[in-house]
């Protein structure tokens, strides 16, 4: 009786520390198993905030770069405006003071001359602003006469401020030769070269 109490106390020491160990293992793994994944989360959270953060870095640095060369853009359309601008004042100076009492005194009777010549006409009006009218027209009378059999008009424009405008009568013809007008025609031409030369500047 002593023997199969024994036994039994035995058999219940053994399975109780087979269950023991058999619940510990299981605990053990659980608690690896958790840990592992907690450490992959952590792991994909980690990369997934290392790549946000460097998908952000780079869309920041490329804004960045867009408004550098906005700002560079902004700042040579501005430049080459200022240029232009100060350009046409400079060459519409220029051109007026070129139109002098004595420049006009020569020109007007020749262009007019080339004119007649070239279009047959036989009516031609010179437009001129008050002050150069004054100043011009009894020597543009006299020069014209001896140039032109044809009858010639000398009349005051202040639509301009100085140059001439040459027209026929009827008023089928017309060319301008007013400081405005000529300033405009080199204008044409320099602008484009002061963009050609500000767009090479910018190359270098």
């Amino acid at each position: 009786m002593e023997i199969q109490l024994q036994e039994l106390i035995d058999k219940i020491k053994t399975d109780g520390v087979a269950v023991a160990e058999q619940n510990a293992s299981k605990k053990l793994a659980d608690a690896n198993a958790e840990a592992d994944k907690i450490v992959a989360d952590a792991k994909a959270e980690a990369d997934r905030i290392v790549a946000q953060a460097k998908e952000e870095s780079a869309r920041f640095e490329k804004a960045s770069e867009d408004a550098i060369r906005q700002a560079g853009r902004n700042i040579l359309i501005e430049f080459r405006e200022s240029i232009t601008k100060e350009l046409d004042t400079l060459v519409k100076t220029e051109v007026n003071k070129a139109y002098s009492k004595d420049m006009l005194g020569t020109l007007i009777p020749t262009v007019v001359e080339a004119w007649v010549k070239n279009t047959d006409a036989e009516d031609v009006g010179v437009l001129l602003n008050a002050k150069d009218l004054k100043a011009l027209e009894q020597g543009l009378q006299a020069a014209l006469k001896a140039k032109l059999n044809g009858g010639i008009t000398l009349k005051s424009d202040d639509s301009f401020e100085g140059g001439f405008r040459i027209v026929e009568k009827d008023g089928t013809a017309y060319y301008d030769f007013s400081a405005d007008a000529v300033a405009d025609m080199f204008a044409t031409y320099l602008n484009p070269r002061i963009a050609a030369i500000l767009k090479e500047a910018t190359n270098l």
